[in-house]
């Protein structure tokens, strides 16, 4: 963290957003927040903005602030799943595809070639569409669109490492390639690695929200960010807090990872360490 408060004063700045966000998910959580996210108050209803409901409340008397915090645990949820899966799959697939080279490298490049012919939000729609509606499948179909990228980003640096004089002295000593991989190589990937997955929550997160505001995300009644802006869309002119208080938080949401994986790459990129 003193390195990256040293190197990166954004990076910093994305952390307090994040943790900020973070604080809030976890309130709601554990049921903290002084609302129900899926309460119903028909009584209630198009009140703005005040201290009792800091975001105001929406057509059915939701406590629009309860329904974003618990909407930022769900996003934040999916995102996590879907990056970890993405991560894990996508890195021991770059990792084969450029040491063991051949017939490896060439599979797992086709693989990856096809998956990134599709757009990325037209190949999430797709898969989202054809598996059963929950919040796990809606992370696995947004793993597979970000699995080729890990892929992508691990493969070129592998390429190199394989060529270098200690992983060819390891070789000599009779090490099995496996040993190699996760003594020699894996580490000196890993700031890659890292920043790939703070950048590629912040577009798990844009995509989440997308499929959501398509109607393929989390089902209701759990509350999501996109479904709440699509839900507001038609009240913008009557209760406009129902749109800009979920659309904020997924700006910031966003910029707060963007800013993060800004800060580790400053940090943890070795070409960036003498412009500091």
């Amino acid at each position: 963290m003193t390195a990256l408060a040293r190197r990166s004063p954004a990076g910093v700045a994305g952390v307090v957003v994040l943790v900020l966000l973070a604080v809030v998910a976890v309130l709601s959580y554990l049921g903290l927040l002084p609302y129900d996210p899926v309460a119903q108050h028909p009584a209630s209803r198009f009140l703005g903005p005040s201290g009792a409901h800091l975001f105001g409340t929406d057509q059915f008397g939701r406590d629009v602030f309860s329904r974003v915090a618990a909407g930022v645990g769900n996003s934040a949820l999916i995102a996590v799943v879907a990056v970890a899966f993405a991560t894990v799959v996508g890195t021991l697939g770059g990792l084969v595809a450029g040491f063991y080279r051949g017939f490896a490298d060439g599979a797992i490049g086709g693989v990856t070639n096809v998956l990134f012919a599709f757009p990325p939000l037209l190949l999430a729609l797709s898969l989202a569409s054809v598996l059963a509606r929950d919040w796990f499948t809606v992370a696995v179909a947004i793993a597979i669109v970000y699995v080729p990228i890990f892929i992508r980003v691990t493969r070129g640096p592998v390429l190199s490492l394989r060529e270098i004089e200690y992983v060819k002295a390891a070789v000599a000593t009779g090490q099995s390639r496996f040993q190699i991989m996760v003594r020699h190589v894996l580490p000196n990937i890993a700031s890659i690695v890292v920043i790939q997955v703070a950048l590629s929550l912040s577009w798990a997160v844009l995509t989440e929200a997308s499929l959501s505001f398509l109607g393929l995300g989390t089902p209701p009644p759990a509350p999501s960010l996109g479904s709440m802006i699509f839900e507001a869309r038609s009240l913008v002119f009557v209760a406009p807090w129902t749109l800009i208080a979920p659309g904020a938080v997924v700006v910031l949401l966003v910029v707060g990872l963007n800013l993060l994986g800004d800060g580790l790459r400053d940090t943890l990129d070795p070409r960036n360490r003498g412009r500091h």
